[in-house]
């Protein structure tokens, strides 16, 4: 048993389908324990021109509490300004009307809706599962991230493989790497872009090759693994008719804990 143990253990540590499959599982209880926190998010647009420079910049930053285990945005940063007091004042009252609401409902309502939206949240993910599936694997050199030894694994889309998920064909069109912790099995960035068109709603927006995603998370209170930072550019089309080149980037940031009976903590 103590050599079977020391098998599985070494093909997890050097298999990268099996790194990257438990990485997926750890990633979506990350996300369950995200609705322990709350924090503040900024999105910055910047629309290009033909030469691939910024034409115009638009940011938006908002705050995400958790009333009653939901999360609500407030926005606190509109057209790179802050909100003046008058419109404060309209962000906090919808916040109030939503505890409001929330605090009027009996223990199964309340139930209900957590149970919904737990299983809502459940299917915007479950396409995440096929990634171990849908690509082909490669370990390459290790490297440091923040500190941390990370394995580096690249993926490219595997040939013939059938998605289960809608979401999961946009895996065919896409290659990247991926960087995972591995005192923690959890990813701590990742690299990819489209190699072929990606398309949606039946070819109403369309994605060209050569976009460019990056994901970073971070590690907060030694607990739980969060988002730190996206950053997505590409050129497509809206309706086929308006061409667009983006670059948007959000970030996340002051992620504090709440918890029952003590104070909120801040953190990183």
């Amino acid at each position: 048993m103590l050599l079977l143990a020391g098998s599985l253990l070494l093909r997890a540590e050097t298999d990268p389908r099996e790194i990257v499959r438990k990485c997926i599982e750890l990633d979506q209880t990350n996300w369950v324990r995200m609705k322990d926190y709350t924090w503040t998010a900024r999105e910055t647009t910047r629309h290009l021109d033909s030469e691939g420079k910024p034409a115009s910049v638009d940011t938006e930053a908002w705050e995400t509490v958790i009333l009653f285990g939901r999360p609500y945005h407030k926005t606190i940063e509109r057209h790179g300004k802050p909100l003046s007091p008058e419109e404060q004042k309209k962000e906090q009252a919808k916040i109030d009307r939503a505890t409001a609401k929330l605090e009027r409902e009996t223990p199964q309502e309340r139930q209900i809706h957590l149970a919904d939206y737990e299983k809502q949240r459940e299917k915007d993910r479950a396409f995440l599962r096929e990634i171990p599936d849908a690509f082909d694997f490669r370990l390459e050199a290790g490297e440091k991230v923040d500190g941390r030894e990370a394995w580096v694994i690249h993926a490219a889309p595997k040939p013939g493989y059938r998605p289960r998920h809608g979401d999961a064909q946009a895996f065919q069109k896409i290659e990247g790497k991926i960087w995972i912790d591995k005192s923690e099995f959890q990813w701590v960035r990742l690299e990819a872009k489209t190699i072929d068109t990606i398309s949606w709603g039946l070819c109403l927006a369309r994605l060209n090759p050569g976009a460019t995603l990056l994901f970073e998370q971070t590690r907060v209170n030694d607990e739980v693994w969060l988002p730190k930072r996206e950053l997505l550019s590409g050129t497509g089309r809206f309706v086929l008719v308006r061409k667009m080149s983006e670059e948007q980037e959000t970030t996340w940031n002051n992620y504090r804990k709440f918890q029952v009976d003590s104070k909120v903590v801040a953190t990183q």
